[in-house]
């Protein structure tokens, strides 16, 4: 296995994976095969922490639905921190906000099941219809 390009840390069987200042073309690549490789190891919960994330674009948008689509697959919850108003709005705008759980910080992301994203709409477990019409809703790149 390849060593980590971005800090990785365990809490348990929950993953954080502290995303780079700037997320885009560029990187958005290594960012994706990182959380793969995190993912693959089978955390319940994978956190990608973009708290210190200053720009995303589409290309990180792609990484992070491709990442999520892949936990689902294995049973992971997948939550994103996003702090900077910039990123938030990326997220929001693509529909990131409505598939994936957002926190303002990382205590509130591996907090409880009472804490609450900054906002979007998620689907308790099992409600496939909620969840199908979040997915039917995200902008994916091509």
């Amino acid at each position: 296995m390849p060593a980590e390009r971005y800090p990785v840390v365990w809490i348990g069987r929950a993953a954080v994976v502290t995303l780079p200042a700037e997320v885009d073309l560029t990187n958005a690549d290594s960012v994706r095969e990182e959380l793969a490789s995190v993912v693959s190891q089978g955390p319940v919960m994978l956190v990608a922490d973009m708290s210190t994330t200053t720009f995303c674009d589409s290309a990180a948008v792609s990484a992070l639905v491709r990442t999520f689509r892949q936990a689902a697959a294995g049973g992971c919850d997948m939550r994103l921190v996003a702090s900077a108003l910039a990123v938030r709005r990326v997220l929001a705008i693509t529909g990131v906000d409505r598939l994936i759980p957002i926190y303002p910080s990382l205590a509130a992301s591996v907090g409880g099941p009472h804490d609450t994203p900054v906002r979007g709409r998620h689907a308790p477990p099992g409600d496939d219809k909620a969840t199908a019409d979040a997915d039917s809703d995200i902008i994916e790149p091509g």
